[in-house]
This record gives structure tokens, C-alpha cells and sequence, in this order.
């Protein structure tokens, strides 16, 4: 099995805690402000509606991992989806702009179940990418799919894995250069095969 986290699992689990303990501390706030005003009961009330989402919130998060076991891509946090890359019926590239964080990510459809795998994020702040092992694994596994259309996918992980073991800049990073002509002001946006097939020929 090949870890394909973008976001190391230590660091899911200090973000939990973070959003645990601010969902719990808002919570009691607002609780004791609202019990003090009118009634214990309505305190109460309160305290569960606000203070419940942060908390399966963080539950997911800390339980957030994606792999791939042969040609089987597994995404876990509250419940668990797997899809197999043999019954592979659509591949494109989400391209999501989060309080200026950019994400790239593969979007894998088999049947009736879809999941995305995260590969690079991109902000002022720095970058994280996927290691090398991971997509040259990812790679491999879209190619045993026999799929033409998975063959451009996997070039265009391909070119990012050579431009990472070289220590290319940026803008010689195939999904920085993806996620850079992504339009302005869509929090998501998905890129199919015409789009990326037209990029990594571009890239020839």
C-alpha cells in the first residue's frame, strides 16, 4: 500500500485539536452566554448546534488518509471510499482556490463513485507536493489501466515527478502551471481530458 497524503497524518491531527478546541471553546461561549440570557436549557441547545460540526469536522480530519494498493485508490475520513482503477469511466484534474491556496488534485470516477486524489497545493506561504514515490506509483497505476485517455493523465504526473527530482522551479512544474492558468474568483474548477491533453502536448 502507497500513502498517497498530501498532508502528513501528524499534522491532520494537530489541525483536529485546533478546530476541536476552538468549536468546543466558541460553543461553551455561546452556551453560557445564551443560558445566562434566558434559560439553561436554550444554553444547552446551543451548545451542541455549534459546538457538533467542529467536532465531526476535526474527527474527519484527523482520520483523513488516501492510498493506493495496486490499482485500488482508497479515500478515508468520516466513511471510507474505494474505486478501482480498472473500472475506471472518467479522469480529470480539480483545480480548487481556498483563502489563497490553490490545489491541484486528480479526480477519479469508477462507476458511481468519485474521489479525489490531492497531488500538489500551492500558496505565498510555500508548497506541498506529492512525493515522488506516490505519483510514480499513481503513474503506473493509471498506465496498467490500458485506458488511452488515463495514458495523458499519467504523462502529465510523469512530467511533474521528473520536474520535482530535478528541483525545477515553479514555472517548470507541470501543476503549478495548471493551477497558475486556473481562472480568478472560482472556489473549484474542473479540467477533463481535452484540457490536459492539450497541456502536456504543450509541454513536448
Amino acid at each position: 500500500m502507497v500513502p498517497l497524503d498530501l498532508i502528513a497524518p501528524a499534522v491532520l491531527r494537530r489541525r483536529a485539536v485546533v478546530v476541536a478546541v476552538g468549536g468546543t471553546v466558541l460553543a461553551l461561549l455561546v452556551g453560557a452566554l445564551a443560558g445566562l440570557l434566558t434559560d439553561p436549557t436554550a444554553g444547552t441547545v446551543l451548545f451542541v448546534v455549534i459546538g457538533v460540526p467542529p467536532w465531526l469536522l476535526s474527527f474527519a480530519e484527523s482520520r483523513r488518509r488516501t492510498w493506493l494498493a495496486g490499482t485500488e485508490i482508497g479515500v478515508r475520513a468520516l466513511s471510507t471510499t474505494k474505486v478501482d482503477l480498472t473500472q475506471l469511466t472518467d479522469l480529470g484534474v480539480l483545480v480548487s482556490q481556498v483563502r489563497g491556496i490553490r490545489t491541484v488534485g486528480l479526480l477519479v470516477t469508477c462507476g458511481r463513485s468519485t474521489v479525489t486524489v490531492p497531488l500538489a497545493a500551492y500558496a505565498e506561504r510555500g508548497i506541498r507536493e506529492l512525493d515522488l514515490l506516490a505519483l510514480r506509483k499513481l503513474a503506473d497505476a493509471l498506465i496498467a489501466t490500458g485506458q488511452p485517455s488515463a495514458l495523458v493523465f499519467s504523462e502529465l504526473l510523469v512530467a511533474q515527478l521528473r520536474a520535482e527530482a530535478r528541483g525545477a522551479g515553479l514555472d517548470e512544474r507541470p501543476l503549478f502551471l495548471l493551477a497558475a492558468a486556473a481562472q480568478e474568483g472560482r472556489l473549484a474548477q474542473r479540467l477533463g481530458h481535452d484540457v490536459v491533453s492539450r497541456f502536456v502536448a504543450s509541454m513536448e
